[in-house]
């Protein structure tokens, strides 16, 4: 059974900085493309960043030069670090990963249970 486990998020001041991690435990032969997703409230859960199995990088609009997405292969861990935080990033913010359980077994999305992240004064 794979697991997504995030951690890292909590209460910032704006202009501030958190890192969260994503640790993927279980039966796990690969990890392809890895992305972070968030969520605010009374709105749809958005993209954020992703990272490709060849470690190109996408962000979304709103975050580019502020968030970066990186990735330990040994650890099967990814991070997202976030640097001049807004009131506006405030959201759950969740992790998602496309896991191969198996060389020849086809591979699922697999999402983490979410992280909150607060931005205010």
């Amino acid at each position: 059974q794979v697991q997504l486990v995030e951690s890292g998020g909590g209460l910032v001041q704006p202009g501030g900085s958190l890192r969260l991690s994503c640790a993927a435990s279980g039966i796990i032969a690969k990890i392809n493309n890895t992305s972070w997703y968030r969520q605010a409230p009374g709105k749809e859960r958005e993209l954020v960043a992703t990272m490709t199995t060849g470690d190109n990088t996408n962000y979304a609009d709103s975050v580019k030069g502020r968030f970066t997405i990186s990735r330990d292969n040994v650890k099967n861990t990814v991070y997202l670090q976030m640097n001049n935080l807004k009131p506006d990033d405030t959201a759950v913010y969740y992790c998602n990963a496309h896991i191969l359980v198996a060389w020849f077994a086809p591979g699922q999305y697999y999402w983490g249970q979410g992280t909150q992240v607060t931005v205010s004064p």
